[in-house]
């Protein structure tokens, strides 16, 4: 992507690589898992024509950023902590943050503490909830669990899974883009259980016979050069720390996104799906929630499976700011 230009910026006390391209308002791009800034490839372009100066870091433990070996230094604070810091070292006052995935979680929240410095949000796939990850109780406690399955976000708890899903990459990243896109048949995914739920023991990982047209194998070999620096540890350690970033959220129960927010997802997100209840209802904590945008066919990776459409509607969305 020859307009866009990268370097290394010190924020929060950790070194982060991040992707730019374009001039204008400053737009923030927080990827998701097991993604890095290249899943917004699309819209840094598009953006940029459109205006404005985004910019896509990759999260701590992500891609070329610094990686901590410590595990408590992945909470959901260390992660608005670094955007915050990174808007400074960029030298600009305000942004308007985006995410996607894990990425709409560490939005949600920059946007309901430091509305000073985020005027605005844009969610894709996860709704908001309060305490970031819902107020009845420790997070790993109430995911679902049965004999056989458990629930995503419980499963990557298991030390195994880091060194399984580093095993083979390549494999590892193209059943995953595949499994949970739009494009799988309803056969597709995680051995045909419900929304969100694994295999105990992980099951196997089929290479899917062709990729969906959204995504190339260019475009894997970016993640697979990504995750064979990086490995999965610092990825990983973000969900090992749920319950305690929902223990350092307790101050901000029940707190409202005060900002303009616009939410999109798709209509096969498995992410959008377990937390249907929290889309429905997320409009009373996010008073300036514009109407919700639900893409018909789309799967989990919003920006890259429908990247016109996702681009046009936040171009939009931050005109009208």
């Amino acid at each position: 992507m020859p307009d866009v230009t990268h370097r290394m910026i010190e924020a929060n006390g950790i070194r982060l690589h991040v992707a730019e391209q374009g001039e204008g308002p400053l737009i923030i791009l927080c990827h998701g898992f097991p993604e890095c800034w290249y899943s917004w490839r699309h819209q840094l372009s598009a953006l940029a024509k459109a205006g404005f100066r985004a910019v896509a870091p990759d999260l701590r433990g992500y891609g070329l950023s610094e990686r901590p070996e410590e595990l408590e230094k992945y909470t959901i604070l260390h992660n608005v902590g670094d955007i915050v810091g990174l808007v400074d070292a960029l030298g600009a006052k305000q942004a308007v943050i985006a995410g996607h995935d894990i990425g709409a979680v560490i939005a949600w929240e920059a946007a309901l503490l430091r509305p000073d410095i985020f005027r605005a949000i844009i969610a894709l796939s996860p709704p908001f909830r309060s305490r970031a990850f819902g107020d009845a109780g420790p997070p790993t406690t109430l995911m679902p669990r049965t004999e056989n399955a458990v629930f995503y976000q419980l499963f990557f708890q298991n030390p195994e899974v880091e060194a399984r899903l580093g095993q083979d990459l390549r494999l590892t990243l193209r059943y995953t883009f595949y499994a949970f896109s739009g494009d799988r048949p309803p056969s597709a995914g995680a051995g045909g259980l419900p929304p969100g739920m694994m295999p105990r023991k992980g099951g196997t990982l089929t290479d899917p016979p062709s990729l969906p047209t959204w995504i190339t194998e260019q475009d894997i070999d970016v993640y697979v050069k990504a995750y064979a620096r990086s490995g999965f540890h610092g990825p990983l350690a973000y969900w090992r720390n749920i319950d305690r970033g929902w223990e350092l959220m307790a101050p901000f129960a029940g707190a409202a996104v005060t900002v303009p927010a616009l939410y999109m997802a798709g209509d096969r997100d498995f992410v959008a799906a377990v937390f249907a209840q929290d889309v429905a209802r997320q409009s009373k904590l996010v008073p300036k929630l514009r109407p919700p945008i639900m893409l018909p066919g789309c799967g989990h990776w919003t920006q890259q499976e429908r990247a016109p459409e996702v681009s046009t509607e936040m171009i939009k969305f931050v005109r009208s700011l």
